[in-house]
């Protein structure tokens, strides 16, 4: 069983976004399965993070989404010794759909 990071104890004001990045450090795979080094420069890349906490003029996204935003407009802070991103709600490039699981299947 895995354990759940702890929530920081911050409040985030206005119209920001507080995220919790994803590990995306390390490694990668292509879907081809080419191993792409982390040293390999890549152009500019849009990053994944969960949203942990938003602040109460944020309409677009609700905290455990996932969400795209530039690592060029990224504010990091580091709270219970984690590391957060803070951002302006304007600055997410979008928000992963969840996946339809309950829908029905065709049947024909």
């Amino acid at each position: 069983m895995a354990i759940e990071p702890s929530l920081p104890r911050i409040s985030v004001l206005f119209d920001r976004v507080l995220l919790r990045p994803e590990d995306s450090t390390g490694e990668r795979r292509s879907r081809s399965g080419i191993l792409i080094p982390a040293t390999a420069h890549l152009a500019k890349r849009l990053s994944w993070a969960v949203v942990v906490a938003v602040g109460p003029h944020v309409r677009s996204v609700t905290p455990d989404q996932r969400v795209l935003f530039s690592a060029d407009d990224q504010l990091e802070v580091e709270c219970d010794g984690e590391n957060f991103i803070i951002l302006r709600e304007r600055d997410l490039h979008g928000v992963a759909t969840p996946e339809a699981s309950t829908a029905p299947g065709l049947y024909l």
